[in-house]
């Protein structure tokens, strides 16, 4: 198979058993399980895509993610998920095109080599209303780990793993104030606060996949708190 023709295939043949549950949750969660933040049914929204990619490191299954660069017009200083908006040559955003943009925007963000991950699902679509993304979670199992790092300080402040065990471990968790009064769940990680549309989403990837512990929500972080 041809690296471009990896990149418009989804498959979980070959998993790891430890990824099961997260496959499962991708075959039978409904949007609104995940958030109530669902694309507008008129269709406007700018199409992109990030890539929740799990990967195998010394602390055993690991999260990728990245610091977005504080100069960023949009969600500048945020800890991310690998992604952006589809590009033209992506294709058919009904399709491949998500899977496409995750993978092309993970390697121009981070650097990691895309032949060496396994799109092995893919969420619905949810929405973020400050900047009008309609986004599609792509799930990709680090099958072949590649070296990743900031590839342009002007998009990307830092490239990170996070073990698995860090983001279920209760003493991690939180929930974040926004000053307008939105509340969230958020992770409390060594680089910072993991708050917004990537930590809802790793949120109910947790809780959905069953790998959820009980965890205190009335602890409120704000959303300048670093570590």
């Amino acid at each position: 198979m041809t690296a471009e023709a990896a990149q418009d295939t989804v498959s979980d043949r070959g998993l790891p058993a430890w990824l099961d549950p997260v496959a499962a949750v991708a075959r039978s969660v409904r949007p609104e399980q995940l958030s109530s933040f669902l694309p507008p049914e008129s269709g406007t929204g700018r199409q992109s895509a990030v890539l929740v990619l799990f990967g195998e490191g010394a602390e055993g299954p690991e999260l990728l993610l990245m610091e977005r660069a504080s100069s960023l017009r949009s969600h500048a200083g945020q800890i991310s998920f690998p992604g952006g908006a589809l590009d033209p040559e992506d294709g058919d955003p009904e399709t491949t095109g998500p899977l496409r943009a995750a993978l092309r925007e993970a390697e121009e963000e981070t650097g990691l080599d895309p032949s060496g991950v396994q799109v092995f699902g893919v969420l619905p679509r949810l929405y973020i209303p400050v900047s009008s993304f309609v986004v599609t979670p792509v799930l990709g199992w680090w099958r072949e780990p590649s070296p990743v790092g900031a590839v342009d300080q002007g998009e990307t402040a830092s490239v990170f793993t996070v073990p698995l065990a860090h983001l279920t471990d209760p003493a991690h968790r939180a929930t974040s104030v926004h000053p307008r009064g939105h509340r969230g769940p958020a992770f409390l990680l060594e680089t910072g606060l993991l708050w917004g549309f990537t930590a809802g989403v790793v949120d109910k990837v947790l809780h959905f996949a069953g790998w959820e512990r009980p965890w205190d929500r009335s602890r409120e972080v704000p959303l300048d708190w670093h570590a």
